[in-house]
Order: C-alpha cells, then structure tokens, then sequence
C-alpha cells in the first residue's frame, strides 16, 4: 500500500496518510506527492473539494525524522540554510494547502502532533473523533514553533492560548479545540467518515469557485484594512457574478427552485 493513498471520486480529491505504525508520520515523498496533488487539483476544474485524513491512531505526528534529510545541516547552521530548507519543505505543503481556491477539510481521526498539527489547523474545515489530541511538539525538542505555527495559532485561537501551547507542549483534545472554535465537530471515531463524506458531498453540491475566492478573503481578512478589505470584496464579486453558478443561483432564486451548481 502508498505511503499515501490519493482518490478522485465524485469531485472531491482524497488524500489519506497511510502510515498508521508511523502515526501518519510524514515522508519526504510524502509531503512532496501531497504538494504536486494539490497544485494539480487547483487546476482541475473536476475537483470541488479536498479531504485530507488518517488511519489508524494518528492523524500526522509531524515530520518522520528517521528518514533522511534532503539537505545536511551543518554543525552550526547558517540561517539562510535553515530558511531555504524550511520554505520549500513544510511550509511549502502548509501554504498550498492555504492558498489553493478550494475548499479543505481536515478529518483528524487521532494524534495530530507538530507539523501535522498544523496540517489539520491550516485547513478549511476540521472534523475531529473523539478524545483526538492536539500537541505543539516542538518546545519538547528544544526548538521554536515552526510548520507555519506563528502565523496559524494566533488566528485560530487567543494569543494567550497559544503562547500556552508553544512554551509548554502540553496536549490539548478535540473537545478542547471546540470550546475554542478551533475545530468545526468533534464526533465518535466511528461516525468520523460518515461526517467527512456527507460535508465533502455539500461541498461537490457548493459553487466551488464562489467558495474559492470566499476562503481568499477571509484569509486576507485578518491582515488588511478595511478600505483593502471592502476593495477585494468588490474586485472579487465582479469575477464572481459572472459565473456559470452564479447565473444559476439568481435563476434558482427566481424560479423558486433548488440551484445545481458545476464548480464553474
């Protein structure tokens, strides 16, 4: 079996950590398959979603550090070096998923531990089964909050919280994660996938390029002012109505009907 399985079926794109042993532990490869799936799916007008999951009792437990590195570090590492490494490995995984105009769903069905932490965090919608846990791993090895954790976590939850988790790496749950709006549900492992399917199934019926550019604002939201903000909006909004789907939504509207959108 792929150390990562990749499915396309019925618009969505599945790509599922298949190293249940390792914890999802992510491959060099591995995160370098994920990259060339993602950017491929940008493209691909057949795919209107994308659920990123796990088997077995880890989501991702970040970065397999048994396999071998692409590039050596030397004795004492040059911070250009370290930069560059980081730029085009984890962050460069993080920031697709980030970036691409299609809706993500994490479906974290255990441990979600430092980079894979984020990779669950980073995502558009987050599903969570019960008792999962959230770990910033990284202070536990005597080293900073990377994976793009300092640009994530004061987003997703309050400042103070976040220091909490990045000095300390203390675990926290799913059921944690709710209380603070980091996840969207938090279910029995058993009905985990049933709750992925159904809410990838709504984003297939969605109008996939609306919700694109949608996700664009809201990530931007937080980082401009409001003139820039209200400027995207109606910049994106001109694009938009002149959509396939959007025609078929105001059609819909006024024909008192259910829309059927294509993702166009």
């Amino acid at each position: 079996m792929a150390d990562l399985e990749v499915v396309r079926d019925a618009g969505i794109l599945w790509l599922t950590l298949n190293r249940p042993e390792q914890m999802g532990a992510l491959t060099v490869d591995m995160r370098n398959q994920m990259i060339d799936e993602l950017w491929r799916a940008r493209g691909d007008v057949e795919v209107r979603g994308i659920v990123i999951g796990g088997k077995g009792k880890g989501f991702c437990t970040g970065a397999d550090l048994s396999q071998p590195r692409g590039t050596a570090m030397p004795a004492t590492p040059w911070a250009g070096l370290v930069r560059e490494t980081m730029r085009t490995g984890s962050q460069r995984l993080l920031r697709a998923i980030w970036e691409i105009e299609k809706p993500v769903i994490a479906s974290v069905n255990g441990t979600a531990a430092g980079l894979g932490a984020h990779l669950a965090l980073v995502s558009d919608l987050i599903l969570c089964a019960e008792g999962v846990r959230f770990i910033e791993v990284f202070v536990r090895r005597g080293i900073a909050i990377d994976a793009m954790g300092g640009y994530l976590l004061p987003r997703v939850m309050p400042l103070c919280k976040a220091k909490e988790l990045a000095f300390f790496g203390d675990a926290f749950t799913a059921e944690d994660a709710l209380a603070l709006g980091v996840v969207n549900r938090v279910v029995p492992a058993d009905q985990l996938e049933t709750l992925t399917r159904e809410w990838a199934q709504r984003l297939v019926q969605a109008p996939t390029f609306a919700c694109g550019v949608s996700k664009r604002l809201l990530n931007r939201g937080t980082e401009v002012d409001l003139d820039t903000s209200l400027d995207d909006e109606a910049l994106v909004q001109s694009m938009v109505m002149g959509s396939e789907d959007a025609q078929e939504g105001m059609n819909a509207f006024r024909e008192r009907r259910p829309p059927a959108f294509k993702g166009r």
